[in-house]
């Protein structure tokens, strides 16, 4: 009994001091895993091509440089940021059962990852912002968006990404892991890590709260405020087909915001309210939150947007 006893001290001593979390996959189909990658990749190649052709096509074609669709390639870069930010390891985990990373690498994922949706969720504003002035007041369109003013835009969707993410993973460093430090998923998600935390986690729980608050907290009032002046500037539109189309240069941008923030917060629900949920229900949230805008997202602005429709389409037949 003594050694097994010392072995488990060596143990939680090296974790604290070195800590390396184990990553699940689908939980109780591991002996499936090699059948579930071939949709996995189907759908991380579906959101690498639509991505990187609605990128293509908006930097080559001159007719799409204007503020809707320079706002529609932050997302789309976004969208490949979130995509190639767990690719790697949530493929790695299926294949070949790498399950194992170091804090380090989880710290550097966890970057990308939550950097990547506060920029997307940035962008979604920007893009609110966007269809409000085009709509409420579209004589003045060109003027408040202009290119430098898009650029600022830009600039500040990064500057916030970095101020808010680099405090919050920065003190995950002085924390001490004890025990399994089996994570949910089949990437490091910050509220997930921190739950494996054994010493005081209060400071990253303000910090966490804090930008919680200037993420989620700011961009959806804003979002729905936009949305309100866009529906009351509709309304007083005699016209019911005046109406109609108006309002249906929205669709897309309502499709990308649901696809997103519904995932995200069903998530944040099911890890604060669903501990006693089967640990499948975790896995499937966690992949469906970071796989559904990037495949989704093109498909919509592509259907519903005719210039992104054409502009595709003239590239594939080469016309």
């Amino acid at each position: 009994m003594l050694p097994v006893q010392e072995n488990m001290e060596i143990l939680g001593n090296s974790t604290s001091k070195f800590p390396t979390f184990l990553l699940t996959g689908i939980p109780g189909l591991e002996f499936a895993h090699a059948w579930i990658s071939i949709p996995f990749c189907c759908l991380y190649a579906t959101a690498l091509s639509g991505n990187s052709m609605i990128l293509f096509v908006i930097i080559t074609q001159q007719s799409l440089h204007e503020p809707m669709y320079y706002f529609l390639s932050m997302l789309s870069a976004a969208d490949l940021g979130l995509t190639v930010s767990t690719m790697s390891t949530t493929l790695g985990i299926l294949w070949f059962d790498a399950n194992e990373i170091s804090l380090d690498m989880c710290i550097i994922q966890m970057f990308f990852l939550h950097g990547f949706a506060c920029t997307e969720s940035g962008v979604l504003v920007a893009m609110a912002f966007d269809r409000c002035v085009a709509i409420c007041d579209p004589l003045r369109y060109t003027s408040i968006l202009t290119n430098y003013r898009i650029i600022q835009m830009g600039l500040l969707m990064v500057i916030r990404t970095v101020v808010l993410t680099v405090p919050l993973l920065l003190l995950l460093k002085p924390l001490n892991f004890c025990g399994g430090n089996v994570l949910s998923h089949s990437y490091c998600y910050h509220p997930d890590v921190i739950k494996l935390a054994c010493s005081d986690t209060q400071a990253n729980s303000i910090c966490g709260l804090i930008d919680l608050i200037l993420t989620t907290g700011v961009d959806t009032p804003c979002i729905v405020l936009s949305y309100i002046l866009i529906i009351h500037s509709v309304l007083s539109i005699s016209s019911p087909q005046e109406r109609h189309k108006v309002f249906s240069t929205c669709v897309s941008h309502l499709g990308a915001v649901s696809i997103f923030y519904i995932p995200m917060i069903s998530l944040s629900l099911v890890h604060r309210y669903g501990r006693s949920a089967p640990k499948v229900v975790h896995s499937m949230m966690a992949n469906m939150y970071l796989l559904f805008p990037p495949v989704l997202n093109p498909i919509i602005y592509s259907v519903k947007t005719k210039q992104i429709r054409k502009a595709i389409l003239s590239l594939l037949l080469m016309k």
